[in-house]
């Protein structure tokens, strides 16, 4: 049994409207919570929130049968504060279980201390909420915002758009350490289902993985000799080879055993074990690594971009390079948003399989789709094609896309023009937004997968965009304040 709320308060509980904020506190939880009071206690706004909230809630459940689940305003509630304040799920644990204004929002009253949240609870609760689920309250809110500074129907909208990395929870990746961190899964999970099924040869498996660490730490220390002498370099080469064959036999002779004790399992009728899966999974890593060390190392191939793995448990990180000062690399996913000039964040888009060049086109037309008064959007010059500046101005009216090299004639005209121009200087006004969601939890995403992904850059952008009403209230309370003391 799950609720999008509970309808009716219970004794010593308090209104949710009439939860008091300083509005002089520059601290981002009283933003966000007055930002969610106003959704609260805005019928529309509430109506419509609710009523996307209540698609998670299985259809055809009887609310009076089985276990009381989470109610969604919760866990809407508690998956923004975790994004904007940047927390891991035992910090919002803590938060959850003993802040005074927090317990309010969610319904708590003075009779309900002895009420906490596993930290279990809030991680199979806060993933129910999916992208898509996301994105269309990020709609409504941002369309709430807009009429709370006092905006008309269909009045114009410029947008600015820009990309930045959101990192993946990864190491550095070497092909020696992706190596070591897949014959470590084979060698735990081999371990794992042989106890299991009891099948004898497994109780040293902590001594194998240490086997196999020693043999990848020799290597990590060696470093190849500067030696003017052609003798010492030889010599040192010679050394680095030999401890990297060890190292690959070690692991080649690991998986032959392991691919061994698959067949017995197999053949004693456990095919379709999830388990099984994950070793298959992992053993197929551990042999790409292993053919690209014996090319790289013993070889000296060079082995192509393309063909490399970055992590073995987030699969969709990227390497990226975007130019900056001080950032030689990055290693995660570029996300793609436009802002428009109230500071909401329009739409945004995650860049699993594309660049800049190739997203400007989807990003614009996602953003013109869900909010048709954009009028026109300014990009930098890594979004310019000419197919691209073609397709954006059938998109939207007004295109400020600078070209990359020697201006034509046509090309001086367009930049050369006032909405151009103005368009320009207002277009860095993004990186505040950036900085924002930087600082608000979306540096790194924590979660796993790429659905996960998906799921942390959504709530991020809904959690800013909720903190940016609140914030739009706290500064009219300090306008009533400061009218009232004059």
């Amino acid at each position: 049994m799950r609720k999008v709320i509970e309808p009716q308060m219970k004794f010593g509980e308090s209104d949710i409207g009439a939860i008091k904020f300083d509005p002089r506190s520059r601290d981002e939880i009283p933003k966000l919570l007055q930002g969610l009071q106003y959704i609260y206690c805005t019928p529309q706004l509430k109506e419509e929130v609710f009523a996307i909230l209540a698609e998670i809630v299985p259809p055809n459940i009887d609310p009076n049968n089985g276990r009381p689940g989470m109610e969604m305003w919760k866990i809407l509630v508690l998956g923004a504060l975790r994004l904007i304040c940047d927390w891991d799920y035992d910090k919002l644990k803590e938060i959850a279980d003993n802040h005074r204004t927090l317990r309010q929002m969610l319904g708590h009253g003075f009779d309900d201390d002895d009420k906490t949240y596993p930290i279990q609870t809030l991680k199979d609760n806060v993933s129910l909420l999916t992208p898509e689920i996301l994105d269309r309250i990020n709609q409504v809110v941002v369309k709430a915002g807009h009429k709370l500074l006092g905006k008309r129907k269909g009045q114009e909208l410029h947008g600015r758009c820009d990309s930045f990395v959101v990192k993946t929870n990864v190491h550095f990746p070497t092909d020696i350490s992706l190596l070591f961190d897949a014959m470590r899964k084979v060698i735990t999970l081999t371990t794992r289902v042989c106890l299991r099924e009891g099948i004898a040869g497994w109780r040293q498996s902590g001594h194998l993985i240490r086997k196999i660490r020693r043999l990848f730490n020799a290597i990590r220390k060696l470093k190849r000799s500067t030696s003017r002498g052609e003798t010492k370099r030889a010599g040192r080469e010679r050394e680095i080879k030999k401890a990297y064959r060890r190292y690959l036999s070690e692991a080649e002779s690991m998986l032959k055993r392991v691919q061994k004790e698959l067949k017995v399992l197999r053949d004693k009728g456990i095919d379709n074990d999830k388990t099984l899966r994950m070793i298959e999974y992992y053993m197929a890593h551990a042999e790409h690594q292993i053919d690209q060390i014996w090319r790289r190392a013993i070889r000296g191939e060079t082995i192509p971009h393309m063909s490399k793995i970055f992590s073995i448990f987030e699969p969709h990180t990227k390497w990226i390079v975007k130019g900056k000062a001080g950032v030689p690399q990055e290693l995660g996913l570029n996300v793609g948003i436009i802002k428009d000039q109230d500071g909401f964040i329009l739409h945004h888009l995650v860049m699993e399989n594309i660049i800049d060049i190739d997203a400007a086109v989807p990003l614009t037309a996602g953003a013109k789709g869900r909010f048709p008064a954009l009028d026109g959007c300014s990009y930098d010059r890594g979004f310019y094609s000419p197919d691209n500046l073609i397709d954006l101005q059938k998109i939207i009216d007004k295109v400020a896309l600078p070209k990359k090299g020697r201006l034509s004639a046509v090309d001086r005209e367009r930049e050369e023009s006032a909405w151009f121009i103005r368009a320009r200087r207002q277009h860095p006004a993004v990186e505040s937004a950036i900085n924002a969601l930087d600082n608000h939890g979306l540096d790194r995403c924590p979660d796993h997968g790429i659905d996960g992904f998906r799921r942390y850059v959504g709530l991020a952008i809904l959690a800013r965009n909720i903190q940016v009403v609140g914030h739009i209230l706290q500064q009219k309370a300090l306008k009533r304040l400061r009218r009232m003391a004059a």
